[in-house]
């Protein structure tokens, strides 16, 4: 902690981005002066958000909007609404997204914006009046070419489309650019929906061909069947892979000759839960933590943080982990599933083809003209395809005593210093 504090300091997810950031400039070799630039956000803004409740009463909420670093670019970032939001775990979440950019090669530094509030407890017109509240308190700080907004935890294209009105209200003008993956009639693109999970599937598949001769025929279990899950699924079983379990909060189920995803995701949507998916031989089980340590040759743990432990990471048989969810493998496992040369594909790098996909989203706004589907899906797996094979031919030749995670660190750190420097900021 530096010798002055400040109101994100103390908060435990903001110091776990700075000690990735520190593993990450031991190993490049930067100064301690460099990393003190790095671990503060250029501006941190907090805002009041005051609305009108349906009952009748005020109610206030306090939300803020973090811009880590715009050496590549300008910030970009996801907007969320939780009850257990920080300015602290705000500030990380920019970090992560410089890096998450900076490694993805697109010109973007990184932003991250929040509101405590718990969406849940607000009706529809509530959630429409706290979000143009919300985006109005920021609108001086954000623009098509100084921040651009995205969708996070509990926020959606309907979100991003209320932010687009409030925003061209105020400057007087349509500004397509303002915030990306709205809804297609606004400029926005119908696969902004599945490109996250495309991305998992599409390194998964890349490093198939890298490690285990081919995609074709190889075992794939997902934990987690949300939305990331559930396309990483998908695009796998449609490559030739073969998905044999998946997972959600009430459990998986398992299938060793393959699950019809198509299948398990009506049974998901109609019943709530995969595990009332009974067909032929599927094992079904309450524990859905047992599906990491199935016999496998591809894990894609897409749920929450923390899931692969030190603890269970010595039973993890899966070769390839295509990481979906933010940090789902800690630290401590990390290590061990190096040393088992496990190939770990980190979040920062697996889970990128949402903000890519916002990237040719926003480009596309900026000159006036709209893609196709086809075009912006293959020109995702086109830039997600180099990138991969970039940070793995990098991590090989130059960071292969560390785990894949802390190459790609020091890859997309050392993107954002050299630009600095030659921006002459350090």
């Amino acid at each position: 902690m530096s010798e002055y504090s400040t109101l994100y300091e103390t908060d435990p997810v903001y110091q776990m981005a700075v000690k990735q950031l520190k593993e990450a400039a031991s190993i490049l070799g930067l100064p301690d002066e460099y990393v003190e630039v790095l671990r503060h956000p250029e501006k941190l803004v907090q805002v009041r958000v005051t609305i009108r409740r349906d009952n009748g009463k005020i109610a206030t909420f306090i939300g803020w909007r973090s811009q880590h670093n715009s050496a590549l670019g300008p910030y970009k970032g996801g907007i969320r609404y939780s009850p257990n939001a920080t300015a602290g775990e705000t500030v990380a979440l920019s970090m992560w997204m410089t890096w998450k950019n900076s490694l993805a090669g697109i010109p973007y530094g990184g932003g991250k914006g929040s509101v405590r509030v718990d969406p849940k407890a607000l009706s529809q017109r509530e959630i429409e009046e706290l979000s143009r509240r919300y985006f109005a308190s920021i609108a001086r700080e954000v623009g098509p070419d100084i921040d651009i907004p995205a969708p996070d935890v509990y926020t959606n294209p309907q979100t991003m489309a209320w932010y687009f009105d409030e925003y061209s209200r105020i400057v007087g003008y349509p500004a397509w650019g303002v915030v990306t993956a709205k809804p297609p009639e606004l400029g926005g693109l119908y696969v902004r929906t599945v490109s996250t999970g495309y991305g998992v599937a599409l390194v998964a598949r890349e490093a198939a061909k890298r490690v285990l001769g081919g995609l074709e025929g190889r075992t794939v279990a997902v934990h987690g069947f949300g939305n990331v899950g559930l396309y990483a699924a998908k695009y796998l079983a449609e490559w030739g892979a073969r998905v044999v379990a998946v997972s959600d909060s009430k459990g998986y189920i398992y299938d060793p000759k393959g699950l019809n995803i198509e299948e398990v995701s009506k049974v998901k949507e109609k019943t709530g839960s995969v595990i009332n998916y009974k067909v032929g031989d599927v094992k079904a089980s309450a524990n859905h933590m047992e599906l990491l340590e199935l016999p496998v040759d591809i894990l894609v743990p897409a749920a929450i943080e923390n899931v692969i432990t030190a603890e269970n990471a010595p039973r993890v048989k899966a070769k390839i982990i295509s990481e979906g969810a933010n940090g789902p493998t800690t630290p401590e496992a990390d290590k061990l599933l190096h040393e088992k040369q496990v190939v770990v594909i980190p979040d920062i790098l697996a889970n990128a083809g949402g903000v890519v996909m916002s990237w040719i989203e926003w480009s596309h706004n900026r000159m006036g003209c709209f893609l196709t589907d086809e075009e912006a899906i293959t020109r995702l797996d086109k830039m997600m395809s180099q990138n991969f094979n970039r940070v793995f031919d990098e991590w090989q030749k130059k960071y292969s005593n560390y785990p894949m995670r802390i190459a790609a660190y020091a890859i997309a750190v050392d993107r954002v210093v050299k630009a600095m420097k030659l921006r002459g900021w350090i």
